[in-house]
Formats: structure tokens, sequence, C-alpha cells
């Protein structure tokens, strides 16, 4: 069973597009791959910029100094 982790930071994409992005990926595995789209699972992880940084400060932190 493949397995697809999507991990996005920043503007959270809406509904719709979450389920674009399932579909899509799910479409290329099943072309590429010969992957049983029944069988293939998408998972979409959303990034808070609190959550994650560089040189020892937050995203958030380096974006509200821009």
């Amino acid at each position: 069973m493949p397995l697809v982790t999507v991990k996005l930071a920043g503007t959270p994409p809406t509904k719709e597009q979450k389920e674009y992005i399932i579909k899509e990926f799910t479409r290329i595995l099943a072309e590429t791959l010969g992957k049983n789209p029944d069988r293939t699972m998408v998972l979409i992880e959303e990034l808070s910029t609190d959550n994650w940084g560089f040189g020892g400060e937050s995203i958030s932190t380096i974006n509200s100094k821009k």
C-alpha cells in the first residue's frame, strides 16, 4: 500500500485544494507505478509556522521581521 505524505506550511489549502491534491497524487501513482488507487493513502500535514524554524527562531518570528 503506497503512502504519500504532503507537508504544507503557510496559508492552509482549502478543502477543494486538498481533495485535488489527494486525487492527483493517487492518479500519478496509479499511472506511473501501477499502484491500486483503492489501496493508495495520501496524508496532508499542515504545518504551523510556529512549529518549525531556522537559526534558533520560529518561521513566524522570522516572517514578522520582514
